[in-house]
């Protein structure tokens, strides 16, 4: 409980100067938010009072104090650029963007854990090759081969757009790719550490065989830098999942934010900004517990 207790001090500490850091550096852009939304040729009674409606005649303290107090609340304040309430659409798009990182994760780990374990035990170099290339090239370029082969000229999945299990296949595949290989990768390191320690030799001589050692002994002790790649790859998804919404027209949270910044809409994306450095905050933080979780040490020196 103390573990967990000074972890999630550690969160609200982290949340806290990120906020205070989106606040100021969107605060430091040029440009009254009120006069980009109205248009150059709005009045100045019209942008006054767009500008007490928004609040941002206020102190810079009480702006905010105000943000944080909503964000709290769940209400991620207004858009500039249409006029609509943006907790709905911000919520919709993350859970698009989170359907992409989760599937994408537990696909390129069931992928990852056999192919890591088997080249840590074996080698190989077809699938260490494999592995290499996959690394190399970025989600896009896979989704780009993928829309080509299985869309245009096998006609199987659709190209673009987000409604069905189907549309989810290419993307979800695109950057299961690329993760699949780094995660390959940690593992068959973490693995191939352990097999030399002395502890798998004691217990290869009372007579367990190696696939019972690497079970039982083996991935439980490779398992804590393994959860760290994990938990930032996870983090990582997000945004290479924004590059990937592009690719395949995607309604998530990386192709709104991209969208908010085209038409300098400020409050989405100071939201949505805070919304992304929350979650992978929060995903550390679930690793540092779980480190906790695998490895008793680490609960003893905490």
């Amino acid at each position: 409980m103390k573990h967990i207790a000074s972890t999630l001090l550690r969160l609200l500490a982290l949340l806290a100067a990120a906020s205070v850091v989106i606040f100021l550096l969107l605060r430091a852009i040029p440009g009254d938010p009120a006069r980009i939304a109205l248009g150059l040729n709005a009045s100045d009674e019209a942008v006054a009072e767009l500008s007490h409606t928004l609040g941002t005649d206020r102190p810079l303290v009480a702006q905010y104090v105000g943000w944080i107090a909503a964000m709290l609340r769940g209400d991620f304040g207004v858009s500039l650029a249409s006029g609509a309430d943006l907790g709905p659409v911000i919520w919709q798009r993350a859970g698009v963007s989170l359907v992409l990182a989760v599937a994408a994760m537990v696909l390129s780990l069931a992928i990852a854990l056999p192919v890591g374990i088997w080249l840590a035990r074996r080698n190989s170099a077809v699938l260490s090759g494999l592995t290499q290339l996959g690394m190399a090239v970025p989600s896009f370029v896979v989704g780009i081969v993928a829309v080509a082969v299985f869309s245009v000229r096998l006609g199987w999945l659709p190209a673009n757009g987000w409604g069905t299990a189907a549309h989810a296949v290419l993307p979800v595949l695109s950057l299961t790719a690329v993760q699949t290989a780094i995660l390959a990768r940690y593992i068959r390191t973490a693995v191939s550490e352990e097999l030399e320690r002395d502890y798998v030799r004691t217990a290869r001589s009372t007579g367990a065989s190696m696939t019972q050692v690497v079970r039982e002994h083996v991935l439980r002790n490779a398992a804590l830098p393994v959860l760290t790649v994990v938990g930032i790859q996870l983090s990582a998804l997000v945004v290479s999942a924004v590059v990937v919404e592009q690719v395949f027209a995607i309604p998530g949270l990386g192709s709104f934010l991209l969208d908010s910044v085209r038409n300098r809409d400020i409050t989405a994306v100071q939201s949505t900004m805070m919304l992304l450095v929350a979650f992978t905050l929060l995903v550390n933080a679930l690793v540092d517990i779980a480190y906790g979780v695998v490895d008793p040490r680490v609960r003893r020196a905490k």
